[in-house]
């Protein structure tokens, strides 16, 4: 049972909980993910199974694309909507050439600190856990590039907005960037990851279907991983064989 299943993660899960869900309902041993998806948000999770497995950290590195919903007028200590609102401020005045103004400053290369509630890692530890337990700490910015940054709708308070970017940008938190230039505050109330590197979520099945889908069925939607995806691990891990000597 090798290659690659396309879940439509639900809101709620964690990434693991659907490694753990795949593994205990197909019984397969090694299943990996390509890029964590939070909790908070649902859309496409990259799985890989089997001994394709070894291939999920070098996928990881793919561009992804995200539908997102901006909230302006409060900041919260997470930056999306399960946080604790931590001010409020006005956001009537705001009109739609304000935000596209203000989201044309945050296309292209830009530098981005981890939100406090992230699971970077300073001084051994995990960025949450350090702000959970009261530590103050200073996070350097981050290179991150985005490609496209689309406006698809506004509607008081709310801007629907694509976003297609690279590995490791914090989208809830080009939210709150965003409402800081704007003047006001913001935070991330939805989000759904729509594609990941080559894989896109229409191409995706969802949990409640392989809960009741036959066993011998699975492979029908499991896909085969291609030759510039293995060629891409190949690369990796020579380079990783050759740091170690």
């Amino acid at each position: 049972m090798d290659g690659i299943l396309l879940i439509d993660k639900p809101i709620e899960w964690t990434s693991h909980d659907v490694v753990n869900f795949i593994r205990r309902r197909f019984r397969i041993k090694k299943v990996g993910h390509g890029g964590t998806l939070d909790p908070i948000a649902s859309g496409l999770l990259v799985l890989f199974l089997g001994k394709t497995t070894k291939l999920a950290q070098t996928y990881s590195n793919e561009d992804k694309e995200y539908i997102a919903v901006m909230a302006l007028g409060a900041d919260t200590f997470t930056n999306d909507g399960t946080g604790e609102v931590l001010a409020k401020s006005d956001y009537k005045y705001i009109s739609l050439g304000d935000i596209k103004k203000g989201f044309s400053k945050f296309e292209g290369e830009i530098e981005q600190i981890p939100p406090k509630i992230s699971a970077v890692k300073l001084q051994g530890k995990r960025l949450y856990d350090l702000n959970r337990n009261g530590q103050d700490v200073e996070v350097k910015p981050r290179r991150r590039v985005v490609h496209n940054l689309q406006i698809l709708h506004y509607s008081y308070p709310f801007v629907m907005f694509r976003i297609i970017c690279s590995k490791g940008t914090y989208v809830r938190k080009i939210c709150s960037d965003i409402g800081l230039e704007l003047g006001c505050y913001a935070y991330m109330s939805n989000l759904i990851r729509t594609r990941s590197g080559r894989f896109s979520l229409s191409q995706s099945v969802t949990i409640p279907f392989l809960r009741t889908m036959p066993d011998e069925e699975l492979p029908n939607y499991i896909q085969a991983v291609l030759p510039d995806l293995e060629n891409k691990g190949n690369v990796v891990k020579n380079r990783r064989e050759k740091w170690a000597l």
